[in-house]
């Protein structure tokens, strides 16, 4: 049992629980880093660890009312397809490594812009109400399916996208809902994206698994403590640490 993973786990967890991130922004740089864990083993293995740790607080947040489900079936709508079509490629092409590394990079950068519109998100949410005039209730399904569709190519090839890429694109879509509903939502769509995904990337031998279970000991704790923070924390305390978190993320996945 490696309790270097056990307490890694445990701190990802908790903020997995508090904002929706970390199940691929924050573990996948870990994995590389300190685990010195192949590219594509390390996105396999992170996929399967935000599937089963945003589970437990998917739960917690739907109990707390904190799921909009409406919009986590739109969302699934398109990113189960795009992730079953892209694992379908990969298996395909043998495309595994090259691209996944170009496109961590690249999520590096857009993590950062992410971080950006988070600690303004006034601003940000008065850009989605801008935006309002010009999508209707009859077109905003459509563009969040689509925003789902983009979601499942970025997670099934990065593990990357489901917490903070989603939250910001929850928010852009809809800009009137509280930001405790946004993290709720997020996570819950998270669940079957990278659980399916995550399917998909142990049929391509893309898992640790030993050491999965080693994370996943000190996540379940971390995660429902998170939640539970959620719920008794002020929403600019949150917001915040969502910030933080895209920031270290963003560094850590461009260096």
């Amino acid at each position: 049992m490696d309790l270097l993973a056990i307490v890694s786990g445990f701190g990802i967890g908790a903020i997995v629980g508090m904002t929706g991130v970390g199940g691929g922004s924050l573990m996948t740089p870990l994995l590389l880093s300190v685990f010195k864990l192949h590219p594509a083993v390390a996105i396999g293995t992170d996929l399967w660890f935000a599937a089963i740790t945003k589970t437990a607080g998917s739960a917690s947040h739907h109990q707390s009312g904190h799921v909009d489900w409406r919009i986590v079936r739109l969302l699934l709508s398109g990113s189960i397809p795009a992730s079953l079509g892209t694992i379908a490629l990969m298996h395909l092409t043998g495309v595994t490594k090259g691209w996944a590394s170009a496109l961590t990079f690249s999520l590096g950068i857009a993590l950062l812009l992410t971080a950006v519109a988070v600690a303004f998100k006034q601003i940000w949410v008065q850009v989605g109400r801008w935006l309002e005039r010009w999508i209707d209730d009859g077109n905003r399904p459509v563009l969040t399916a689509t925003c789902g569709l983009v979601l499942g190519v970025l997670v099934s090839l990065s593990s990357i996208g489901a917490g903070a890429i989603g939250a910001t694109l929850i928010l852009l879509l809809y800009p009137k809902l509280a930001s405790h509903r946004i993290v709720g939502t997020d996570i819950a769509h998270a669940v079957p994206l990278t659980l399916v995904a995550g399917i998909g990337h142990a049929t391509l031998g893309n898992v640790a698994w030993a050491l999965l279970g080693s994370l996943l000991i000190g996540s379940i704790p971390g995660i429902w403590i998170g939640s539970q923070l959620t719920r008794k924390m002020p929403e600019k305390l949150v917001r915040t640490l969502l910030c933080l978190s895209l920031v270290v993320a963003g560094l850590k996945v461009i260096h």
